[in-house]
């Protein structure tokens, strides 16, 4: 592989890269198929838009658990075999797909298919808390500075591809049985399993804490105020996490709605639907590389302003559609011109996201930090994970969908302004950490 023969590169960042790449192939698989999920559940199971709306949320309510536990966490000594049980205990589930119902006639509006759809991808995302701030440690301490958004990125392309490849061929396959999802996930637990497994062969250095007086209670409690402390003391990436949490309600209220338009006002089916999640993923394949770069020299508040203000667009497209409606049809997708804006746009966001969500938070600390910064991310995105995809759903039931995406619009906006305003009252030079004088 070309990639590893990179100049510059130590033997153990050529390997790391080499275990990162071949996991973020194998997540690309999961990717593909959860990003359809919440269509899935609304056109194949019937599900309401509420139920699809928790569907959304548990990949990041599951965050708030790093609140609580992040501390307990962080003195794991094991922390590898900790990612391997992780693995077994939530991919496992989803083996039982294979015994749910395979046609509409075997589902009612009150299916108990639905409530175990829902807890089968519950027990799913718990891995997230443990396996996403372990990627940020491991990496963080096996690439160099100069690398680290680079490589990042270009493991991250090869996700985005395999991820879209996976897509078009799931939705295609979904167009001609609808219940080919029964047979699809059970495969990608077993893979699931293997992905992890490869993160854990990441070289690192275990460490050996004294924990064993530590109970839950005051795990807890060290868990908070430590997370309390850093965003108190660093203004930087209070401010970071400030513009995160504008985004972030508009970003997952906005979700489900969009799923709704897609099926409701477009009456798109599942090939078109596919075919616009990878158009704009090939979008964002193309320019990953660039934003790889460019990520390691900007600041991360502006990188993320960039981010939030062309998710801005993109719903500013969706709304245009629902007025100025003229479309084609190729095959059997339908192309709305107006989406077109929402391609392009959100292929630069689905670029700029994919890097500023995942490893922003790294910008602003020390590699000993990395885990915890991610995690503090983390759990400021369970925090408005509890009410945003709810709220976003009632808003367009209540006012429709113009409104509740002048809502998305109107956080967004908020979002990009205090990263820019942030960035020039404190500006950050590459790692440097700016603090509250306490004195």
């Amino acid at each position: 592989m070309k990639l590893l023969r990179f100049e510059g590169l130590t033997p153990v960042e050529r390997q790391t890269f080499t275990l990162h790449f071949a996991y973020s192939v194998i997540e690309g698989v999961l990717a593909g198929l959860i990003a359809l999920n919440e269509f899935v559940f609304i056109k194949s199971l019937l599900g309401s838009g509420i139920q699809a709306s928790l569907l959304f949320q548990f990949g990041t309510l599951v965050f708030i658990l790093l609140i609580f536990f992040n501390e307990t966490l962080s003195r794991i000594n094991n922390r590898k075999g900790l990612l391997r049980k992780t693995a077994i205990l939530t991919r496992v589930p989803l083996l039982l797909l294979l015994f749910f119902p395979k046609s509409p006639e075997a589902l009612t509006g009150d299916s108990m298919a639905h409530f175990a759809f829902l807890l089968i991808f519950l027990i799913y995302y718990l891995a997230n808390p443990i396996v996403f701030p372990s990627i940020n440690l491991l990496l963080k301490n096996s690439y160099s500075h100069a690398n680290f958004g680079k490589l990042f990125s270009y493991a991250t392309t090869a996700n985005r591809i395999v991820m879209m490849v996976t897509t078009f061929a799931y939705g295609w396959m979904l167009d001609r049985n609808p219940f080919f999802f029964v047979y699809a996930f059970p495969a990608a637990g077993i893979l699931g399993m293997v992905s992890i497994y490869l993160l854990t062969l990441i070289p690192s250095k275990e460490t050996i804490s004294d924990n064993s007086s530590q109970g839950i209670l005051h795990g807890i409690k060290s868990s908070i105020k430590s997370m309390t402390g850093v965003l108190k003391k660093n203004i930087p990436y209070r401010h970071f996490q400030t513009g995160f949490m504008f985004y972030g309600f508009g970003f997952m209220g906005s979700y489900t709605v969009i799923i709704i338009f897609f099926e409701q006002a477009l009456g798109l089916n599942y090939s078109s639907v596919a075919f616009y999640r990878n158009a704009y993923n090939l979008l964002a394949i193309a320019m990953l590389p660039f934003f790889g770069k460019l990520v390691g020299v900007m600041d991360p508040r502006r990188f993320a302003a960039l981010s939030f203000f062309s998710m801005f667009v993109f719903i500013l497209s969706l709304l245009l559609t629902n007025y100025f409606n003229s479309y084609v049809d190729v095959f059997n997708i339908r192309i709305y011109h107006t989406l077109l804006i929402y391609v392009f746009f959100h292929g630069i966001f689905a670029a700029t996201m994919a890097l500023i969500w995942s490893i922003g938070s790294a910008y602003f600390c020390s590699p000993g930090e990395a885990a915890t910064y991610q995690s503090i991310h983390l759990g400021l995105t369970a925090l408005r994970s509890v009410f945003a995809p709810v709220l976003g759903v009632l808003f367009f039931q209540m006012w429709g969908f113009t409104t509740a995406f002048a809502i998305t619009m109107a956080a967004l906006l908020t979002g990009t302004i205090i990263m820019l305003i942030s960035e020039k009252k404190y500006p950050l030079q590459k790692t440097e950490v700016v603090y509250e004088n306490n004195s």
